[in-house]
């Protein structure tokens, strides 16, 4: 498939899920938004809607036509309840599952990672962050909270909350693009 796709279901942090998406594409990167509502229109939890590029139901076609690939990036926003929507939703689940044992990057701010990136097999020894209240599960599962504004562990990027969210577009964008690339972003946000 070859994407960045950053999943969005009703409650989620505007912000994270915004900023991730402007900073990405600040880096000539094509990120998507997904709607896992099958109308495409969001509402976020501090009730800004938005259209989304794509439904799950488009994602999932284009995923059975050319699958994924290790450089696919998939993207979960916080917010609630945004973040347990997206927990909820056992095809994504699925989806996110199969591309990590792919080798696939998963990155996940706010409630999400403790919410969404701890239903993740093999977590043991790698480094996270996310809101304060939401560790439980992913270090019940072995991984190590750290508390860091934004955390990248190998194929693994967190992050802990709204007031982060730039840093953490920044850590995917480093990621997908390159630490020059970043850098230039974040030199012209005048950060």
């Amino acid at each position: 498939m070859k994407g960045v796709f950053v999943f969005l279901a009703d409650g989620f942090e505007e912000i994270e899920a915004l900023a991730t998406v402007n900073v990405l594409r600040r880096g000539g990167v094509d990120a998507l938004t997904v709607s896992v509502d099958e109308d495409g229109f969001v509402t976020g939890a501090h009730e800004q809607t938005v259209c989304a590029d794509m439904t799950l139901d488009q994602f999932m076609a284009e995923l059975r036509v050319s699958g994924t690939t290790k450089e696919d990036v998939l993207i979960f926003p916080g917010g609630l309840p945004g973040a347990q929507n997206l927990a909820d939703n056992e095809i994504l689940i699925k989806v996110m599952t199969r591309h990590w044992e792919d080798g696939g990057t998963v990155a996940a701010i706010c409630a999400a990672p403790g919410l969404v990136v701890s239903q993740l097999p093999g977590l043991e020894g790698l480094r996270f962050t996310c809101y304060p209240g939401f560790e439980a599960a992913p270090a019940a599962k072995g991984a190590i909270y750290t508390g860091a504004p934004v955390e990248t562990d190998g194929r693994l990027i967190t992050g802990c909350g709204p007031g982060k969210a730039i840093e953490f577009g920044l850590a995917v964008l480093e990621r997908i693009a390159g630490p020059e690339v970043a850098s230039k972003v974040r030199s012209g946000m005048l950060l």
